[in-house]
């Protein structure tokens, strides 16, 4: 296949969240056409899953520039940049309307089931660089479909596949069994028959990011309201200065202020946490559930259990194609250090774009959410630099490409994931090593000082 005729080919966008979006935007800036496929029945499908929830990132930090351009003919209105919105909020104020904006660019209801070198699997060699992307669809009535494609951008995110209990990062014993009791998604307590489920109930809330954070808040506001009502948090990990994120000193005021949410119902008895609890099984005390950990602890029985492990990538459908995937994360290994909890101790993602989201076999990009792998702390506007500078490199404007002006901001902890781990080490994993937010250009790499966080 001629360079001439690729150019013709569309570029194939997976997922019609944010960043899936935003791809769009950018590629139809550059002047090369989209093709957005969407496995739901509406724009930001995943963001609508979570649409009760309040972001911790402003209007300003979750419009696109490039979307915005599309948008601004046909008089949509800009929210206030200075407000918090909800999923819900997000989806129908930004993500659809920008969707319709793209018209035919964007098909739902199609499942993209796989991805390859077209008549090459990931075994052959020869003429594989020359050969278009095929990408398998499946259509929401059965049907199946292959589309040509010059180059894919997978931006299908991970809330699809979340994480189990079990602290080995395999279900714990018992719980595919007790999956009855057992949710992954923080409660909608707006939705009567969901606060019914947890009013009045012990409740276990597995994790210890921001979204166990609301977990627990929430089910403190319900505490007030209904008497035996209570939340048991449960840590792999110790109770340090850091365990409910920066507060103050958070760079996103909103995500600090949910830690210290957090912090209050424990304080205030609404929730207790239980630490250094790995998760080895789940097992059945009539109606309710007792969680035995590998130490041998097994707690009081619980009615309820939400596990917010964190979401992993699914890369089944990119099973034939040649991916640099860091061995940890599963994220591209360029990208890796940049984002590895391990050993990447601040909370500053410094800026990346095509040079880190690269893989071996050219053309393919993984982007947003599932660019991080299995790491946390994702922003959309790290997204949205992804996808702009690939939609550059595309269109063969590689300065572009690897030039960025964006300051991310700090989560106000530093420590890695793998001191917090040890209970005992809990006190001594703060720091204050974080440098002060950086400017620097995609694909120079971290700036030095941040090697000794």
């Amino acid at each position: 296949m001629n360079a001439l005729t690729a150019d013709k080919l569309p570029v194939v966008v997976i997922g019609a969240g944010p960043i899936g979006l935003a791809a769009a935007a950018h590629l139809l800036e550059r002047g090369i056409e989209p093709l957005v496929l969407e496995t739901g029945t509406s724009a930001g499908s995943a963001v609508r899953g979570w649409s009760h929830v309040r972001l911790f990132s402003t209007w300003g930090e979750l419009i696109d520039p490039a979307g915005e351009k599309l948008l601004a003919p046909t008089g949509w209105v800009r929210p206030d940049s200075s407000t918090y919105p909800t999923g819900g909020d997000w989806a129908e104020r930004y993500l659809q309307p920008l969707a319709d904006v793209l018209g035919d660019k964007v098909r739902y209801g199609a499942t993209v089931t796989g991805v390859a070198r077209a008549g090459r699997d990931r075994i052959v060699d020869s003429g594989r660089d020359e050969q278009p992307f095929t990408v398998h669809i499946q259509s929401s009535d059965g049907a199946e479909e292959r589309i040509t494609a010059r180059a894919v951008i997978d931006a299908s995110g991970t809330w699809s596949v979340p994480s189990p209990m079990g602290a080995d990062g395999l279900p714990a014993l018992g719980e595919k069994k007790a999956a009855d009791r057992i949710t992954y998604r923080g409660p909608n307590l707006s939705d009567p028959a969901v606060r019914a489920r947890y009013a009045g109930k012990r409740t276990a809330v597995v994790g210890s990011g921001a979204s166990a954070f609301t977990a627990l808040a929430l089910l403190a506001d319900l505490a007030k309201e209904n008497d035996g009502t209570h939340a048991v948090w449960i840590l792999r990990r110790g109770i340090s200065d850091n365990t409910y994120g920066g507060g103050e000193a958070d760079q996103l005021p909103a995500r600090g202020a949910l830690g210290l949410r957090a912090k209050a119902a424990v304080e205030a008895g609404q929730a207790s946490a239980v630490t250094g609890f790995r998760t080895q099984a789940v097992e059945r005390d009539g109606e309710r559930l007792v969680l035995a950990a590998e130490d041998g602890r097994r707690l009081d029985p619980v009615d309820e259990v939400i596990v917010l492990t964190g979401l992993r990538p699914d890369l089944s459908f990119l099973s034939e194609l040649r991916l640099g995937l860091d061995e940890r994360l599963q994220a591209p290994t360029a990208l890796a250090p940049l984002i590895d909890p391990n050993v990447h101790s601040c909370g500053t993602v410094y800026p990346h774009g095509v040079n880190e989201l690269s893989h071996p076999e050219q053309g393919i990009y993984l982007v947003g959410m599932k660019s991080y792998g299995r790491a946390p702390t994702f922003l959309a506007m790290t997204g949205y630099e992804q996808v702009r500078s690939i939609a550059a490199a595309l269109a063969g404007d590689r300065e572009a490409a690897e030039r960025v002006e964006l300051t991310l901001p700090e989560s106000g902890v530093c420590g890695g994931a793998g001191l917090f781990d040890d209970p005992e080490n809990a006190e001594e994993s703060g720091g204050g090593c974080c440098a002060a937010p950086t400017t620097l250009q995609i694909g120079v790499g971290a700036p030095a000082s941040a090697g000794g966080c």
